[in-house]
């Protein structure tokens, strides 16, 4: 009898535990995996579908579990600097953990994998973004000229202008989004904000905080970046304004560059047609303050 409630009680314990599962999401990192004699899969395709079918049977069982992209790159270095062997199923599931505790997961809620994964891999490229943009505002160092914490200044400026551009129009949804060319590849990062009659913007903090430190790079470094803003209200047709970066300092685009940005092919240079039910709008000064608000080092 004894021996009967306890393996209920350990069932019961088993539900209680959330697991993460580390997840090759493409066929390269996929191979790279393959050179481990314990990794038992040779197919990419009859992986999937296997973790598929685990998910499924976890939450069958009432068990909540995780996503998170496992990256054999970041494996091996991980192996190298804790001493553990790279080919063991025990290193990989400590691995899982650690990304797991600090980085990108998606919950899976009964989603069909296929539909799961841009969301994981959304989300992994969102905290690499921000990852590097913080780290560029870090280096930043003090302004020569006075001192001032230059990352510092360059994130309060990039979440006023924000929050400017927010308010330049009435209620209705709010659609941003920052563009800025870093030594590797652009970065890029996009807002989603509801303004509500009175004015009250409801948005996700985390969201904000991405955009707010990409637009800062931009502003610190005084590279060439470039934001969007596309304004949404019931009954009206969508409002498209643009500004780009010059000398660390947002300029507004007319409605001329707008159309020109949104109707030419960013890689070929060809003419794109204009969308239906868009206008293309002059955008207003943001940056309407005196010489010492819009020092910018």
């Amino acid at each position: 009898m004894a021996h009967t409630r306890n393996d209920t009680m350990r069932r019961a314990l088993r539900r209680e535990v959330a697991g993460t599962i580390g997840l090759l999401a493409d066929e390269e990192d996929f191979a790279a995996m393959r050179r481990y004699r314990t990794f038992a899969f040779d197919d990419h395709d009859i992986y999937l579908q296997q973790v598929e079918a685990l998910l499924k049977t976890l939450a069958s069982q009432g068990r909540h579990t995780t996503l998170t992209l496992f990256d054999p790159e970041e494996y091996e270095e991980y192996c190298a600097q804790t001493g553990l062997d790279p080919d063991t199923p025990a290193s990989r599931t400590r691995f899982t953990a650690e990304l797991a505790s600090g980085g990108p997961t998606v919950p899976y809620d009964g989603q069909p994998l296929a539909d799961l994964l841009p969301d994981l891999v959304d989300q992994a490229v969102r905290q690499a973004t921000w990852e590097y943009a913080t780290m560029v505002l870090a280096r930043s160092g003090p302004c020569a000229t006075c001192g001032e914490d230059i990352g510092r200044a360059a994130f309060a400026r990039a979440s006023e202008l924000i929050t400017r551009a927010l308010h330049a129009a009435g209620p209705g949804i709010r659609h941003l989004v920052c563009s800025v060319p870093s030594d590797a590849e652009t970065l890029l990062a996009a807002l989603h904000v509801e303004v509500d009659e009175d004015g009250s913007a409801r948005l996700d903090d985390t969201e904000a905080l991405e955009f707010a430190t990409v637009l800062a790079v931009g502003i610190a470094a005084h590279r060439p970046a470039g934001m969007v803003l596309r304004c949404i209200a019931e009954g009206t047709r969508d409002r498209v304004q643009g500004w780009r970066m010059s000398g660390g300092r947002l300029q507004p685009l007319t409605a001329a560059e707008v159309f020109d940005a949104y109707c030419t092919d960013a890689i070929s240079g060809d003419l794109v047609a204009p969308e239906s039910g868009v206008d293309y709008c002059a955008a207003p000064d943001l940056e309407d303050d005196g010489p010492e608000r819009g020092h910018t080092h």
